[in-house]
């Protein structure tokens, strides 16, 4: 296992970023979820890096932030589900396996519930498994900071959205270098 992310072998999950979700955190960190999200579905469609994006039972909790959905790409594979860990809807399971990725990087909501589970899930299938610290959320900081502490401890890499985009890049030489760390210059960083 190597700690950096390569972008020949990933797959991006985005995870519940829905409208009621949304809703329960905090302003500034969704704000920046959303926002973060979005950077790394720009630049996986730049480097064609597959994407599966979840719902959780969208009926109650409303559909994905239209600002996510607008960056979907046509490969992007949407699934929705009711169960924590996206590992437990079939359809997920099918999409990382058939991707023949063997790295998931992972954004989302929330941190300490469908985040966590899936981390540790797709951990046990035998992936290498990045929660990008800055694209996941929890209504209670608390919650955040906990689940950010069991994932370090159980040796998934937590990582940040500027880290995954330079590890997909590897060398400023990279043909997509200019494009992607362009879409870093309108981010708003605390």
């Amino acid at each position: 296992m190597t700690p950096l992310c390569r972008a020949n072998d990933s797959l991006l999950v985005v995870i519940d970023v829905q409208e009621r979700l949304i809703e329960a955190m905090p302003k500034n960190v969704a704000y920046k979820v959303i926002q973060r999200s979005a950077l790394l579905l720009e630049a996986a469609n730049i480097l064609g890096i597959p994407v599966v994006a979840t719902e959780q039972y969208p009926k109650g909790l409303g559909k994905t932030e239209e600002e996510l959905t607008l960056l979907w790409g046509r490969g992007t594979r949407h699934i929705e589900k009711t169960c924590f860990s996206c590992c437990g809807e079939d359809a997920f399971t099918k999409s990382v396996q058939s991707s023949h990725k063997r790295q998931v990087i992972l954004a989302g909501m929330e941190t300490h519930v469908c985040v966590l589970q899936t981390a540790f899930e797709l951990q046990r299938d035998g992936l290498e498994v990045f929660v990008v610290e800055d694209a996941v959320c929890s209504r209670d900081k608390h919650h955040h900071k906990n689940a950010l502490q069991r994932l370090r401890q159980a040796g998934i890499i937590v990582s940040n959205s500027e880290s995954v985009l330079f590890e997909w890049l590897g060398d400023a030489s990279h043909k997509h270098f200019k494009q992607i760390s362009g879409l870093l210059k309108d981010l708003d960083n605390d």
